[in-house]
């Protein structure tokens, strides 16, 4: 979805289309059947431009506001891909209302499709490309159960930076250690997001990652009371802390 300033116009249709309120095929039928008001008057016109800014639009004598940027934190399930679309799996728009569906909404950054938590789905792509960016370095949270006891020795190697696979060697990560056992439990904060990094890194320790949870990025923590599967729009607080962090 291309992004409009709030001061412009749109088609009557668009508008409608764009907040949910049916497809541009329905929304045209809605306005020729005379269920919308412009300005307290019925509009059967969907071509017709409004200023989303000053305008006021009715549908069903229900105000439909006109939204530019939309923000939802959604607990991702295991099982679910991190991407818009795919021909075989599972993605995480499949898990939104329809209504987000013609809104240009992405995923910011990706989780694989084993972990679980935090992942912020907008159409806002700048805040997007700063949320990612190594420049900004958004510190991301995971909790994670390690197979193996989880040492002081590890906790240095994460300050210092681990070498990966393929020679790469990370930014320094901190390593809180929640319980050390068999199975041990960990909070881990990286600036960065290579693929599969925190497995890797622990892999690199001789350690395999059995579960993985993101539940921050940046000032953005997962609401607890958020189902699996389940998502939120983001509040006035959250994207406000969110947009200034970024700048």
């Amino acid at each position: 979805m291309s992004q409009i300033a709030a001061n412009e116009t749109l088609r009557l249709d668009r508008l409608l289309a764009n907040m949910g309120s049916g497809s541009r095929a329905e929304v045209k039928k809605m306005i020729k059947t005379g269920r919308v008001m412009v300005n307290g008057l019925v509009c059967r016109d969907p071509g017709q431009q409004v200023n989303v800014a000053t305008e006021q639009v009715l549908l069903d004598n229900e105000t439909v506001s006109y939204q530019q940027y939309i923000y939802l934190m959604l607990n991702k399930p295991a099982g679910v891909i991190s991407a818009t679309e795919d021909l075989r799996e599972r993605t995480v728009l499949d898990l939104v209302d329809p209504k987000y569906y013609n809104k240009g909404l992405f995923p910011v950054g990706r989780l694989d499709k084993d972990t679980e938590g935090l992942l912020l789905l907008t159409n806002h792509g700048e805040l997007g490309h700063q949320l990612l960016s190594p420049k900004k370095h958004v510190v991301k949270r995971y909790f994670a159960r390690i197979a193996g006891v989880v040492t002081v020795a590890d906790q240095e190697a994460f300050r210092e930076g681990i070498i990966l696979d393929d020679g790469y060697r990370t930014l320094p990560g901190n390593l809180e250690i929640l319980t050390a056992d068999e199975v041990s439990e960990v909070s881990v904060a990286i600036r960065e997001g290579k693929f599969h990094q925190i497995k890797r890194m622990f892999l690199a320790l001789g350690k395999p990652v059995l579960y993985l949870k993101r539940y921050a990025m940046g000032s953005l923590v997962l609401d607890e009371r958020l189902p699996l599967g389940s998502y939120r729009e983001l509040e006035k607080e959250e994207i406000e802390r969110l947009t200034g962090e970024t700048g």
